[in-house]
């Protein structure tokens, strides 16, 4: 059994009616939307996010339609914020797919990505869940910040490593948290149990963004992107930081100025990660990924003894240990 079907296990009912209700929110009478809708449903991604909204439910009280509102919301947002994602970068490929805007263009794209996400926000307001609707805005509104912000960044060159902290807690922990927060939620949690999850969703998240960072930087990249694919986007990562900061200024100076080129041949991308590996980046960047995964499991770990709870520490230490 793989370590993903040992995390459904306690849920697998729950998740099975899951997708039954996200399904058939996603009926529609345009024949476009629905061609489209069909091609992402397809696209069977591993679903980490409405997993870890119904655990999270599942460590505080019963499972209600109230979590499956809130894992629905967290997976049309999620959803469209990669359909967006797609477009912006002009990838063509997408868990091994073709993406959206390969195959129905830009303007679709953009479209069908808007579509998901008022869905998401309508099904709240349908259902009287106005806790969730405050959550997800503000997690869009940061997840945009933090985007925007790493695009900035990019073009000068100038980014740190309290900036890239700052950039992966608003583009990738927020999402993270806000399912934490969404399923404690759901089942009534406390104020005090929603915000010790919140942290909880935001060190997972951090680990999470860090070994996303890392795959970049692998000869053998099982995400569906090309290796350097962030180098090639002018996206200094934290072990490139790491490593610049640990290099003479000549170093640097020559590093930064294969980064800055609008186009970077094999060779280039090669000398790049050869130097992270030599200023051992890659190790200190998998040393502040196990700290976060740690922070994570020092939570969890303050919860009874459950299923519930052994599933959780799984999927914690999957975040880390997956290979794609």
């Amino acid at each position: 059994m793989s370590d993903l079907s040992k995390i459904k296990r306690p849920i697998e009912s729950e998740l099975k009616e899951f997708r039954t209700f996200f399904k058939s929110l996603l009926k529609t009478d345009t024949k476009l939307l629905n061609i489209v809708i069909n091609y992402i449903l397809r696209q069977k991604g591993k679903q980490l996010r409405p997993i870890l909204v119904i655990l999270t439910a599942k460590l505080f009280g019963k499972i209600n339609k109230s979590t499956y509102v809130g894992a629905t919301m967290i997976e049309l947002m999620h959803t469209a914020t990669l359909i967006h994602d797609d477009v912006v970068d002009n990838a063509d490929k997408r868990r091994g797919m073709f993406s959206i805007n390969a195959l129905w263009k830009n303007k679709i794209a953009v479209l069908m990505g808007d579509y998901l996400l008022s869905q998401g926000l309508l099904i709240s307001i349908e259902n009287d869940e106005f806790n969730f609707l405050r959550e997800i805005s503000r997690t869009v509104k940061q997840m945009s910040e933090g985007e925007l912000l790493q695009i900035e960044k990019s073009r000068k060159l100038d980014i740190n490593e309290d900036i890239y902290y700052e950039i992966i807690k608003k583009k990738t922990a927020v999402l993270l948290s806000a399912c934490t927060v969404l399923g404690a939620k759901s089942v009534n949690a406390t104020n005090e149990q929603v915000e010790k999850v919140r942290e909880l969703g935001e060190n997972l998240g951090m680990a999470f963004q860090i070994k996303d960072d890392l795959f970049d930087l692998q000869k053998i990249n099982n995400t569906g992107k090309p290796s350097g694919n962030d180098l090639q986007e002018k996206k200094i990562t934290l072990p490139l930081i790491y490593s610049l900061q640990n290099s003479t200024e000549k170093q640097k100076k020559q590093i930064l100025k294969i980064i800055g080129k609008s186009k970077k041949n094999k060779q280039n991308i090669e000398q790049i990660i050869s130097f992270i590996s030599e200023k051992k980046g890659i190790e200190y960047a998998t040393k502040v990924m196990n700290d976060y995964t740690e922070k994570s499991l020092e939570i969890i770990n303050q919860f009874p003894k459950s299923e519930t709870k052994q599933a959780f520490i799984l999927l914690i230490n999957y975040i880390t240990s997956r290979r794609k």
